[in-house]
């Protein structure tokens, strides 16, 4: 294969995945009624190849979209050790988006509090949601939109179950506990290979997490390990698994919040209230 057919087929598979994305994208939003006229969506924008998609592909849509609406970009510096703080602002200045760099020095925090060898994940992202929550407030936007993907959905169903004693996982859409927040994952249908491949086509400049992002050992890792073994081994589980979370059958499940199985009783035999036609005798 020569250079400019190896290049013509590279475009026509990006072309492909690009569209995939933002048809995925697009669904979401509709199914859960994401994004409305006059929206002011505040992207959180981590310096990750999910957040760096989910920004790339919203403002692709906002050209074509049939409803108008607001896109920010919002960075939260975590003041981690070499964090470059260079990088997002001269990415979002080239780009032209509006956007806001939010300095909260949370990485102090979680290191004095969680032990040596700890997971720091579940405060860092407390801390960093409560931060950005009032972030949202002060600039007007009523809608948050976070970089979580399908993959991210099924891993939190498997450590809620497993280690958690819970079935839930991420939901496209939610409102934050102090109902003041409107809360959207637009690619939630978007699948962790697909983000990985449009990130690396794109070049975008990816900022690795040095607080819980190089820890290892992480539960989330090895269920991702173990999801991952799945696929090998049945490809398209993860899909059926997927449309598990989507398809939730209340009935048949154990929750006596969501059934009501205390006054569930077996329909009465009414037959006899009933005629049968062909015993009937008309003259």
């Amino acid at each position: 294969m020569t250079n400019e057919a190896a290049e013509r087929k590279a475009r026509t598979e990006f072309n492909k995945l690009q569209k995939r994305l933002r048809r995925n994208v697009g669904k979401a939003i509709e199914d859960y009624c994401m994004i409305e006229e006059g929206d002011k969506v505040m992207v959180c924008l981590s310096g990750g190849k999910d957040s760096y998609t989910m920004l790339d592909i919203l403002l692709s849509l906002q050209k074509s979209a049939p409803v108008s609406f607001e896109l920010v970009a919002v960075n939260m510096d975590q003041k981690q050790p070499g964090f470059p703080e260079h990088v997002l602002p001269e990415y979002l200045d080239q780009l032209g988006v509006p956007y806001y760099i939010v300095e909260k020095d949370t990485y102090s925090i979680v290191k004095e509090v969680v032990p040596e060898g700890k997971t720091t994940c579940g405060l860092c992202s407390r801390l960093r949601r409560g931060t950005l929550y009032g972030f949202a407030e002060s600039i007007g936007a009523n809608k948050i939109a976070l970089g979580h993907h399908r993959d991210d959905i099924i891993e939190t169903l498997f450590l809620n179950m497993f280690h958690g004693g819970k079935l839930k996982a991420m939901p496209p859409k939610l409102l934050s506990d102090d109902q003041k927040h409107v809360l959207i994952r637009p690619l939630a249908y978007c699948k962790e290979k697909d983000i990985e491949a449009f990130a690396s086509a794109k070049g975008f400049p990816i900022i690795p997490c040095n607080l819980c992002g190089s820890q290892e050992n992480l539960q989330r890792q090895n269920i991702k390990q173990m999801l991952q073994e799945w696929e090998r081994q049945q490809p398209g589980r993860s899909e059926n698994i997927f449309a598990a979370v989507c398809n939730v059958a209340p009935s048949q499940l154990g929750d006596r919040e969501l059934f009501d199985f205390v006054n569930l009783q077996k329909q009465q035999d009414k037959s006899h209230l009933f005629t049968r036609l062909d015993a009937v005798n008309i003259d």
